[in-house]
């Protein structure tokens, strides 16, 4: 079995973005002399991207496919590390706060139009924009003028990011942020085109109408079956692009992906039937791989039983983590005791190790716990409690362990509901729900982002939980120049989200995937799903 070694995570994680080797493609492989192979691969995406917008998409899945399609003022090169995308030139001011990017002159949508400063201009403000109702606003509040137009109180012509001309573009911010080019390779970052936006809302619904200007273009999407993408001719790096074909099928049975991965109608799949790993880790084609992201279930604190704090914690003493991942998941997964994965290196070491563990599984003490909460609710029997999750095999046997674990250690029994995973992100935004499975995965790695989904105001933050001094500390984190005291306040931040337990963590995410041997050079990226813009199909 092919190992990607822990100790990789802390060495990519100091370039914040992470990923794993791929190999030097030439450029004679995908010219003039030809190709040995048919430059198409087939992989299973799971499930029907949610948004194909880079203003609502808040998902992996959505976000997957439009890191092949678009391409923001910076991206990342094989290893994972943060390097120039679109942005030719940055200069930085004296005081850190005012950047001025200048757009390469090759710079092209995928019709074949140029891509000018005020694409990106407009893509922000876009974003920003009230009536757009995006969930990942809050990430531009690093600008000036951010928060106060997407809040509604302020106007969008004093928000910090303006077009000086087609190939300037100037972005002041609040305050100096060392992550801030690292940021700007997530979609919500990326540009739109404003013409095709403003004649279309639904622009990004359908591939006649989608425009992008990355690596590959969409040119087909048939909806819940499959999304096609092929290499853009328009985009200014085309001759690193190997692959001319990529589709993405929509199978949300681990099993069912897995026979059509054994009968070759799939080059690639992610999270293998756990039955099947023990028998998959002799083959050079699978992969166990470490993923920034922690497994949880929220609780709503706004519906009972979960009102009440020490209800909440009961649930999360009551899971034994260790049973789950050596018996269930199988794939290595780290128990989870805080919100903040393994794998942000800091001054002092890793964040989590540094931080240790909040709370660990104490049945007695989660049958005290469980009773005294009652008590103070006046409640003789605890109030029906539903575990909704969404649609997926392994999520499906998880929800199980965990409701006979409830059962057999608090004597505590709950009901399991499942939805289709769009469905089940807008019950779960409506905070329609009790009990709910989420995973969290960093856009790069720092612990800022993992512990920014429960901000008050964080419109991904579904359990209704608000502390007033978790979001002080995690804003003055974010203007803290000295990285010793910024982590010593992230671990503060945390401390108070353990200690009110909005949520019980489960595990810190792997990844399992099989990956046909003769695709080569795929970049392994530690909080993304793999990036086959380098990818190549070889003899086998």
């Amino acid at each position: 079995m092919k190992k990607v070694l822990w100790l990789l995570l802390s060495v990519i994680s100091a370039a914040l973005l992470l990923g794993a080797c791929s190999g030097e493609g030439s450029e004679e492989a995908n010219g003039a002399s030809g190709k040995s192979e048919k430059q198409e691969i087939v992989m299973n995406a799971k499930t029907e991207p949610p948004s194909m917008d880079p203003a609502l998409a808040t998902d992996t899945t959505s976000g997957w496919v439009m890191d092949h399609i678009f391409e923001g003022l910076y991206t990342r090169d094989k290893d994972g590390n943060t390097v120039p995308g679109l942005a030719e030139e940055t200069k930085i001011s004296d005081d850190g706060k005012t950047y001025t990017f200048t757009i390469r002159d090759n710079a092209k949508w995928s019709d074949g139009t140029p891509v000018t400063a005020n694409d990106f201009e407009f893509g922000w403000k876009h974003v920003l924009n009230p009536e757009t109702g995006s969930s990942f606003a809050f990430y531009l509040y690093y600008l000036a003028g951010a928060e106060e137009y997407n809040k509604g109180n302020g106007k969008v012509e004093d928000v910090g990011v303006k077009a000086l001309d087609e190939k300037t573009l100037e972005v002041t911010l609040n305050a100096p942020l060392g992550y801030f080019e690292t940021l700007l390779t997530m979609w919500t970052f990326y540009p739109v085109n404003e013409k095709v936006v403003s004649e279309n809302e639904n622009w990004a619904a359908d591939a006649t109408s989608y425009i992008s200007n990355g690596p590959f273009k969409m040119t087909a999407w048939e909806h819940d079956s499959e999304l096609v993408i092929e290499k853009n001719d328009e985009y200014y790096g085309k001759d690193e692009v190997k692959l001319d074909k990529i589709t993405f099928k929509m199978v949300g049975e681990a099993t069912t992906s897995y026979q059509m991965y054994k009968t070759d109608e799939l080059d690639f799949m992610m999270t293998l039937p756990t039955d099947v790993i023990a028998a998959e880790e002799s083959n050079e084609e699978f992969d166990i791989v470490p993923y920034y992201g922690t497994y949880m279930y929220m609780f709503n604190v706004e519906k009972e039983p979960f009102t009440n704090e020490k209800v909440r914690k009961a649930f999360g003493m009551a899971i034994d983590r260790k049973v789950l991942s050596e018996n269930v998941t199988l794939a290595g997964e780290i128990p989870a005791y805080g919100m903040v994965p393994v794998g942000a290196d800091t001054p002092e070491g890793d964040f989590r190790e540094v931080g240790g563990d909040y709370f660990k599984e104490d049945f007695g003490k989660a049958k005290k716990l469980l009773e005294e909460g009652m008590a103070e609710e006046g409640w003789s029997t605890l109030p029906e409690v539903t575990l909704l999750y969404n649609t997926d095999e392994n999520h499906k046997k998880i929800a199980e362990a965990v409701q006979e674990m409830l059962k057999k250690n608090i004597g505590v029994d709950i009901k399991l509901s499942n939805q289709e995973w769009k469905t089940y992100l807008e019950t779960t935004k409506s905070h329609n729900f009790q009990m709910a499975r989420m995973g969290w995965i960093g856009v790069f790695v720092d612990p800022v982002v993992n512990l920014d989904y429960y901000l008050g105001d964080s419109p991904n933050n579904r359990t209704g939980w608000v502390n007033d001094e978790f979001d002080r500390i995690m804003d003055q984190s974010k203007t803290e120049q000295d990285p010793g005291k910024r982590y010593e306040l992230l671990h503060q931040a945390e401390g108070i989200l353990m200690e009110d337990f909005p949520f019980m963590p489960v595990y810190f995410y792997t990844n399992t995937y099989l990956m046909k041997s003769n695709i080569k050079d795929a970049a392994y990226f530690v909080n993304r799903y793999p990036y086959m813009k380098w990818a190549e199909v070889t003899s086998k």
